[in-house]
């Protein structure tokens, strides 16, 4: 959680790259102490604190991810750099301190998200913008926050996350807030470029960065919750019972993928247990976006899944191909659910057509 901005950075351009360069080549080489002598470098030379965070931290942390998904550096290397940013910014934080002036913001990741950097960025935001800040963390459960809220009573809740199939926990999360009274802003991939997401479950405001979302709360007050609702309120379609169905049987339905896809593909007699296991994983990916689809009545998030999922097995050398007899088990399985058979059926002639047009173009 990129829009007006109060505070810009203090240098040129090419000066913030000296200090992104230096802390990526720290970060992806395991070596802390360099990268911790890049961010406090890049302040000891002036460079405003939150451009340090923003503009060097965090476009480091968004490299490591680009970096990933292209096959470039290691599962390892990734969870490496991102420890390294994380230890960074709390070195930022303990050399710059900001007396408190503005009101308390509780800042936290739905349960189940592990992506805590973002939320780190905007806790540290907020810091240095005088805000009184109660950075909970990852995977927050729900009740654990709402005691938190009516424990210390904050003048929001800032609600971070990553990935698509955290949307319903986000939903449970969101509406536990609001009835306490605390206005949520909601910011993270999850919800959207757009944040067509954050509008969709409730929260009273979206950003789309740590910038962004800081610029708003400095605005003045969100508005309070009006009323507090049931997701069944926020999403009647969820009254047909197919997305609770496909997630309670999310394990025979990747089990029956697995198999059918054996009988298909011969190739997968000779794969290595890693190779197994991954294409497991993969299998597992496609039923929980469906159901987020289900959940959300979005049609549009299973083909960004899809998409997305097909450009990361090309840079690995799989082939894409693979998801369409993938797609067509699991339309067999669930034939019986209309919404979930229009949306395979859909996905499926929309993701088929985009591999043609690729060989074509090739």
């Amino acid at each position: 959680m990129t829009g007006p901005t109060t505070r810009t950075p203090t240098g040129p351009e090419e000066s913030l790259r000296k200090y992104t360069d230096a802390l990526w080549s720290a970060a992806i080489a395991g070596d802390e102490y360099a990268a911790t002598d890049a961010v406090l470098g890049a302040l000891d030379a002036g460079v405003d604190p939150e451009a340090v965070l923003l503009d060097v931290v965090g476009a480091v942390q968004r490299k490591v991810g680009r970096e990933w998904a292209a096959n470039r550096i290691s599962v390892a290397q990734e969870h490496t750099a991102t420890a390294i940013d994380e230890r960074v910014i709390g070195a930022v934080g303990h050399r710059v301190r900001t007396q408190p002036h503005r009101g308390r913001v509780a800042v936290a990741c739905v349960d189940g998200e592990w992506h805590a950097l973002p939320a780190r960025l905007l806790a540290e935001v907020l810091r240095l913008r005088g805000f009184r800040v109660d950075y909970l963390g990852a995977q927050v459960p729900a009740p654990h926050l709402v005691e938190h809220l009516h424990r210390t009573a904050p003048e929001a809740v800032a609600i971070s996350g990553s990935i698509a199939t955290r949307l319903p926990t986000a939903h449970a999360t969101i509406t536990a807030c609001r009835a306490t009274g605390v206005p949520v802003i909601a910011g993270g991939a999850a919800f959207g470029s757009d944040g067509r997401y954050a509008r969709l479950l409730g929260a009273e405001a979206w950003a789309p960065d740590a910038r962004a979302a800081a610029d708003r709360l400095a605005e003045g007050p969100l508005p309070r919750p009006e009323n507090s609702t049931q997701a069944i309120d926020d999403l009647p379609h969820l009254a047909d019972q197919e997305y609770t169905m496909v997630t309670r049987t999310a394990p025979q339905l990747v089990k029956a993928m697995y198999t059918g896809l054996e009988l298909k593909l011969p190739v997968m007699a000779r794969y290595t247990d890693q190779q197994r296991q991954h294409t497991a994983e993969d299998l597992d990916h496609i039923v929980q976006f469906l159901a987020t689809s289900l959940y959300t009545g979005d049609d549009e998030l299973f083909g960004r899944f899809l998409r997305w999922t097909a450009e990361i097995l090309e840079a690995r050398s799989v082939p894409a191909a693979f998801l369409v007899p993938a797609l067509e088990l699991l339309g067999e399985e669930l034939r019986d659910f209309p919404r979930a058979t229009a949306l395979l059926e859909g996905a499926q002639a929309q993701f088929s057509a985009s591999l043609v047009g690729t060989k074509e173009s090739a």
